[in-house]
């Protein structure tokens, strides 16, 4: 029979730290983007869901950077699915990923385990980590639940047993998602019913993509003659398959550059994807029709691609390839979910024993005949069948607890969601304020002189604050909602007329800063800035002063504001060359936040714009990691060729793509 128990986990894992406490009011910086000139000759359903409202902005979610590269053993809660023939290891308060996948006969991991927990900026709001199967729902790009919890409990499951239910609230489009993991008696397969609902009365659009890391030393399966290529240099191109340019590109280790295969998979055919290793053992993943894409990701050998590898684990450890199943051909696209509707398959993971080398077409019937055999496709669409009556079951016991957001909207908009509860016992702080403005049409003030929290922007909550009293807290929020909404003048207005009553000042310039780079007015927002930030030092408690003696800095948090703000100031001052008023502001900041690694390559471009090259080259001398270093980011060595024409050193290569300079 089918048991799930509780398990801890020790690993070695850097700390997550405190959120970035300010808005993210910038343009998304989000890779997967494509050239306009690419636009032309793709299929019209495809071109159709390329421009589907692309996700613009992160609001409400805050950007998560607080963390750094210091392991320490931890102990992480996990829940264990298991029958006699697998084992699943799941972590719900890490966006429910899957960490473990064991074949029990055989005694063979199917998946990929990172040996380590460490978080890096690859998620569409910073932190994520490698390894497993992900579960991303959203928009383009890793979820923004990649280490946030999740709901779970236990369900009764279709054959009489148990099923693990994981549930939360997706707040970028404000859509509430299930996943329940069911192990039938004997199976070789772990079954995975996905369920994405819209309770609001228009379309919304949803993205979905099951994201499965496997070891690179495998050839990668999948039913296609052609995909489209896609790599950081944004450009999206049709390639055969399984040769691209002279090299057989199913086997993750012939490419040299990071890059995407999204296989363009025959309408009819049966939906699957596979990694076998030299021997013919691996893992395959299947599906009911409607996860109809399948893709390939890959690091490459370059030296940026080695070095991304080491970054998320440790050196040594063996390289990872990803292989994936989405709502879409590609992660470029957002798929329509209508009004008050939802959408619903069934996914299977377990071994597959096939031949990997050869003819590709005599490789893909061997595999697919042995899939077959395993597990039929008629069998998978009878699957999903059976779960479906079961989709709406209420838990039972619940083993986790994720966050109060999906309880505040289900509260604000009397929601019935059979099957995902989300109790008003899930409410936190977090929701408090906002809680306060359903029910009374106030938003109360913070505490003693603490940062404002995350702002809600949906429409109803943005109506809620228009018609709220006017102080200077509300008409912030305001300003953030309205400018989520593309309303940015009158998002400009609500923040002058907050600045006019406000006793702490800092958050309103700093978001009329923002709005002033985006503009294009440089000056002007490094005016902002440098006044934000004297405005914070002058107000951030500080427990040498009498009347700050009992104000601490309660999680962290005055220390957060004082990096994020100060580093978008010296960023901004620097831009309009400003040197001494940036590097003011960098003598402000604390010393523990100057040692950070994201600061020392700050300091060195400070010190190159003071002109002291020597003592900038001696930055990198001294050595420094930038914990949060986005992909893609070519900052480093952009800073390192303005100091010298060396070879820009391993350690510091993160370049993914082939025309980095």
């Amino acid at each position: 029979m089918t048991t799930i128990r509780r398990e801890v986990l020790t690993l070695p894992a850097a700390p997550q730290g405190p959120d970035n406490p300010l808005p993210p009011l910038r343009p998304l910086d989000e890779a997967h983007r494509i050239d306009d000139r690419d636009r032309a000759g793709l299929p019209r359903d495809m071109a159709r869901q390329v421009d589907y409202e692309p996700l613009r902005s992160l609001l409400p979610v805050m950007v998560r950077d607080g963390y750094g590269r210091d392991r320490e053993p931890r102990e992480l809660d996990a829940l264990v699915i298991e029958n006699d023939r697998l084992r699943a290891t799941v972590l719900p308060a890490l966006g429910g990923r899957i960490a473990s996948l064991r074949h029990k006969p055989t005694d063979r991991e199917l998946l990929y385990v990172n040996p380590v927990l460490q978080p890096a900026n690859f998620a569409l709001n910073g932190a994520w980590f490698s390894g497993g199967i992900e579960w991303n729902i959203g928009a383009t790009g890793h979820t923004t639940l990649s280490c946030s919890p999740v709901h779970a409990a236990r369900v009764p499951a279709p054959d009489g047993g148990e099923m693990l239910r994981l549930w939360e609230w997706e707040r970028l489009r404000d859509l509430p998602f299930q996943v329940d993991l069911w192990l039938p008696e004997g199976s070789d397969f772990l079954y995975v019913g996905v369920r994405v609902r819209n309770p609001h009365e228009r379309p919304v659009p949803t993205y979905w993509w099951s994201n499965i890391a496997v070891p690179e030393d495998r050839r990668v399966l999948a039913p296609a003659d052609e995909a489209y290529h896609f790599g950081y240099e944004r450009r999206l191109r049709r390639v055969p398959v399984p040769e691209y340019d002279g090299t057989d590109r199913t086997y993750p280790l012939n490419s040299t550059y990071a890059a995407d295969y999204f296989y363009d998979v025959p309408d009819g055919r049966r939906r699957w994807i596979a990694a076998l290793d030299e021997h013919g053992h691996g893992l395959a993943q299947t599906s009911t029709d409607v996860l109809r894409g399948r893709k390939l990701f890959v690091w490459g050998t370059g030296p940026g691609g080695r070095r991304w590898q080491e970054w998320l684990t440790e050196p040594g450890t063996g390289g990872y390839c990803e292989i994936q199943a989405g709502l879409a051909r590609t992660q470029l696209e957002h798929v329509r979910l209508d009004a008050e509707s939802e959408v619903s398959w069934l996914e299977a993971y377990g071994p597959l024993e096939a031949t990997p080398d050869g003819d590709w077409h005599t490789v893909l019937r061997g595999a697919e005949e042995r899939l077959e055999s395993a597990l039929p496709r008629a069998g998978v669409d009878a699957a999903y069948e059976v779960w479906r009556a079961h989709a709406d079951t209420e838990p039972g016991e619940r083993l986790a607890t994720g966050s109060g957001w999906g309880a505040l909207e289900a509260l604000r908009a009397g929601w019935k969601l059979p099957g995902t509860p989300f109790g008003e016992d899930t409410l936190g702080e977090e929701q408090e304020p906002w809680l306060h403005l359903l029910r009374t049409g106030t938003l109360p003030e913070t505490g003693h002189r603490e940062p404002p929290g995350s702002t809600l922007v949906a429409r109803p909550w943005r109506d809620m604050l228009e018609t709220t009293a006017a102080t200077p807290l509300a008409e912030y929020h305001l300003g953030v909602a309205q400018w989520h909404a593309d309303d940015r003048a009158q998002a400009v207005r609500s923040w002058e007329r907050g600045l006019k009553g406000a006793a702490d000042r800092w958050p309103l310039l700093r978001c009329l800063a923002a709005a002033d780079q985006a503009d294009g007015h440089a000056e002007r927002a490094a005016d902002q800035y440098a006044e934000a930030f004297d405005d914070l030092c002058a107000r951030r408690p500080d427990p040498g002063r009498a009347s700050d003696a009992d104000a601490p800095d309660r999680d962290g948090r005055w220390t957060a504001v004082a990096a994020a703000l100060g580093r978008e100031a010296i960023g901004a001052l620097l831009a309009v060359g400003r040197t001494a008023d940036a590097r003011a502001v960098w003598e402000r900041l604390d010393p523990a936040t100057r040692t950070r690694g994201r600061f020392r390559l700050a300091e060195g471009e400070l010190l190159a714009a003071e002109g002291r090259h020597e003592e900038a080259r001696a930055v990198f001398d001294e050595g420094f990691e930038v914990a949060d270093l986005r992909e893609g980011d070519e900052s480093i060595g952009a800073l390192w060729a303005r100091l010298g024409d060396e070879p820009l050193p391993a350690r510091h290569d993160f370049r993914m793509r082939p025309d980095a300079g």
